[in-house]
């Protein structure tokens, strides 16, 4: 990697992360499966019967609005080995999370980008790509031509690949500090999270 290019970042910058994120506990380990049940949605829904009474237990008061604390809005790939949360420190009611394969910049962020910063105050956006991302490893063609297989309905939409995870970053950055639906103040940074080391990487224009 050119380290020119590149500038690294602790990522956990935030003091009380361990402590949010240290008593975690997965559905699969706490909830015995209900008579029946034969789906992981049943067994979610199952956990998120208690939370209401969690909360009350660990004395969690209802946030007083919808605006992010921190005004930041982060786009990370939808990849189950990044936990935006814990990665940044983040707790509830502190920032927007959009994910999507990839992380790409779509039609549909830019309008929840553009709703998150001119109705819920957000002036700062956050990109998350990754190493081993699955979308350097297809081609849009590539993949209509599978699901036209599979279904039988070729898709119109567009796929987002990408050969190379950084040059999609810089793509990215300046498509959202282009976009007329976004503050022209708004601050944008482009990360590549590591997933062999758990590094969190800038990278730069």
């Amino acid at each position: 990697m050119d380290t020119d290019d590149h500038t690294a970042v602790d990522p956990v910058a935030d003091v009380h992360a361990d402590d949010v994120h240290a008593d975690t506990v997965r559905p699969a380990d706490t909830v015995s499966p209900v008579s029946g049940a034969a789906t992981a949605t049943e067994l979610l829904l199952s956990y998120a019967a208690g939370h209401p009474a969690r909360r009350r237990e660990a004395g969690l008061p209802a946030l007083p609005g919808a605006r992010p604390r921190l005004g930041v809005a982060v786009v990370a790939c939808m990849d189950v080995r990044i936990q935006v949360e814990a990665l940044l420190g983040l707790v509830e009611g502190d920032a927007h999370i959009l994910r999507n394969a990839g992380g790409v910049i779509t039609p549909d962020v830019v309008r929840s980008l553009a709703v998150s910063q001119h109705v819920l105050g957000t002036t700062e956006i956050i990109l998350l790509h990754h190493t081993g991302c699955g979308l350097e490893r297809i081609t849009d063609d590539g993949f209509r031509d599978q699901l036209e297989c599979k279904t039988g309905v070729r898709p119109e939409w567009a796929v987002y690949s990408f050969p190379d995870v950084e040059e999609d970053v810089r793509k990215s950055v300046r498509v959202l500090r282009s976009s007329p639906f976004l503050q022209s103040t708004t601050s944008v940074r482009g990360f590549v999270y590591q997933v062999e080391t758990g590094a969190l990487v800038e990278v730069l224009p």
